[in-house]
C-alpha cells in the first residue's frame, strides 16, 4: 500500500489548520465565558454605606417610637430603642382611629392597585399589539395627560363627587385612581419588549379570541411587570394625603389623614407621632416582601431586554 503524500504547502507558510470532522471550522473558546465576577473590597464598602444611610431612617422611626418626647429632646439622642413602644402604640389608637383608617387605607389601596394592574394591562396590550385606527394619537394623549399638575382637576372633581354625593365615602378615593397613565405606558413598554408577535399570531391560528390571548398569553408573560406596577401603585395610593384629606373627614379617615391627628397639643408628642407612622409603614413593608421576588425579576428582566 502506497501512502498518501499531504499536499504541498507555500513556502514560508504556517502548519496547515486539522479540520474537525463533519466539515466545520475550528472552535474559538471565548476566554472568561462562564467565570463567575466577584466584587472587590471598595464595592463592598460602597453597598454598605448606601445600605446603611438607606435603613438609618427607619431604625430611627423605631427608636423614636419606642421612646419619650423627653428622651427625644436630649442632646446627643440616644439611638438605641426604649421600652415605651406598646404604651406609644396604645396612645396612638386613643387619639386616632387608626384602626379604621388602617382599614380603609387596606380597602382604597388594594382596590386602587387591583383596578390599575388590571386596566392598565388591558390599555398596554392594546396600544402594544392590536392595530386599530387612531392608536398612535390616544398613546400621545394619554402620555400628555402626564404633564398636567393633578391639584388643577381638584375643584372639577370635587364638584362631581359631590353631585353624585360621594363625599365623605371610600368610593370618591378610589374611582379616580382606577387607570393612570403612567401605568398604561410602563405596562405597553413592558408588553413590547417581552410579547412576541409570533404567540399572538399562533393564538389566532389556534382560533383564540382577543379576550382569551389576553387571559392565557398576556398575562403570565405581563406578571413581572404586573407586579412591579401594583407595588408603585399601591405605595402612591397608600402614602396618598393630598385627595383624601379633601374628599374624606375626620370620620372616615385613610392612614394619613389620620396621622395629622396626632400629637396634639402646644407640644407635640413626637414619639406618639413616630409610632403612628411605624404603623403606617408597616403595611407598605409587608406588601413589598410578598412581592419582592416578582419586582426584583421584572425590573432585571427590563434591563437585560433594554
Amino acid at each position: 500500500m502506497t501512502a498518501l503524500a499531504a499536499p504541498p504547502t507555500a513556502p514560508g507558510a504556517g502548519p496547515a489548520r486539522r479540520e474537525p470532522p463533519g466539515g466545520r471550522g475550528p472552535r474559538r473558546v471565548r476566554r472568561g465565558a462562564g467565570r463567575t465576577m466577584h466584587g472587590g473590597l471598595l464595592s463592598y464598602l460602597v453597598l454598605g454605606l448606601a445600605l446603611l444611610v438607606s435603613a438609618f431612617p427607619f431604625y430611627w422611626t423605631i427608636v423614636a417610637a419606642s421612646r419619650s418626647n423627653a428622651d427625644l429632646a436630649k442632646v446627643p439622642p440616644t439611638l438605641l430603642p426604649g421600652p415605651n413602644l406598646i404604651r406609644n402604640f396604645e396612645a396612638v389608637l386613643e387619639e386616632a382611629e387608626i384602626g379604621r383608617a388602617l382599614l380603609n387605607s387596606f380597602i382604597v389601596s388594594g382596590s386602587i392597585t387591583l383596578g390599575t394592574v388590571l386596566c392598565c394591562t388591558l390599555a398596554g396590550f392594546a396600544f402594544a399589539k392590536l392595530r386599530f385606527r387612531g392608536r398612535g394619537a390616544l398613546l400621545t394623549l394619554t402620555v400628555g395627560t402626564m404633564m398636567i399638575p393633578p391639584q388643577l382637576g381638584v375643584i372639577p372633581l370635587f364638584m362631581l363627587i359631590a353631585e353624585l354625593q360621594w363625599v365623605n365615602q371610600l368610593q370618591a378615593v378610589i374611582l379616580p385612581g382606577l387607570v393612570s397613565a403612567f401605568g398604561v405606558f410602563f405596562m405597553r413598554q413592558y408588553l413590547v419588549q417581552s410579547l412576541p408577535d409570533e404567540l399572538i399570531e399562533a393564538a389566532r391560528v389556534d382560533g383564540a379570541s382577543t379576550a382569551r390571548v389576553f387571559w392565557s398569553i398576556v398575562i403570565p408573560i405581563a406578571r413581572p411587570g404586573m407586579a412591579v406596577l401594583g407595588m408603585l401603585t399601591f405605595m402612591t395610593a397608600w402614602n396618598d394625603f393630598f385627595w383624601p384629606v379633601i374628599a374624606l373627614s375626620s370620620q372616615e379617615p385613610t392612614v394619613q389623614v389620620a396621622l395629622r391627628q396626632l400629637g396634639g397639643g402646644y407640644v407635640h408628642d413626637q414619639s406618639v407621632i413616630m409610632a403612628g407612622t411605624l404603623l403606617g409603614t408597616l403595611p407598605v413593608l409587608l406588601v413589598f416582601g410578598l412581592l419582592g421576588r416578582q419586582i426584583v425579576g421584572g425590573i432585571m428582566q427590563g434591563a437585560v431586554k433594554g
